[in-house]
C-alpha cells in the first residue's frame, strides 16, 4: 500500500532553515509528480512546491519563492523540501502528496517558527 513519512520538522528560529524529508512506498515512486502542502491553524491546506518525476519544479508558492526548494532521490524514494529564511508565517504542519488514481497524504511534519 502507498505509505508516505514525513520527517524533518521541529523548532527553529526566524532565519533558521530545516530540510523536511518524505519517504515514499508502495508505488513506482520515480513515475510519480510529488509535492509538499502546508496547512496553518485555522488556514485551509495549500500547496507549496512540486517536482515533476525527472526532478524539474514548479514553484506554486509565491510566499516562499527563494527560500524552499523541492528536490527528489529516486534511489532512495524520497522527497525534500530544504527551507531556508525561515519565517513566523511558515508555521505549519507540512505534508506530502502523491496521486496515484486517489490522493495519499503523509501524517504530516510539525514545523514551528518562533523565538
Amino acid at each position: 500500500q502507498v505509505q508516505l513519512v514525513e520527517s524533518g520538522g521541529g523548532l527553529v528560529q526566524p532565519g533558521g532553515s530545516l530540510r523536511l524529508s518524505c519517504a515514499a512506498s508502495g508505488f513506482t515512486f520515480s513515475r510519480e509528480f510529488m509535492s509538499w502542502y502546508r496547512q496553518a491553524p485555522g488556514k485551509e491546506r495549500e500547496l507549496v512546491e512540486g517536482i515533476t518525476r525527472s526532478g524539474g519544479y514548479t514553484n506554486y508558492a509565491d510566499s516562499v519563492k527563494g527560500r524552499f526548494t523541492i528536490s527528489r532521490d529516486n534511489a532512495k524514494n524520497t522527497v525534500y523540501l530544504k527551507m531556508n529564511s525561515l519565517k513566523p508565517e511558515d508555521t505549519a504542519v507540512y505534508y506530502c502528496k502523491v496521486v496515484i488514481g486517489t490522493v495519499y497524504w503523509g501524517q504530516g511534519t510539525q514545523v514551528t517558527v518562533s523565538s
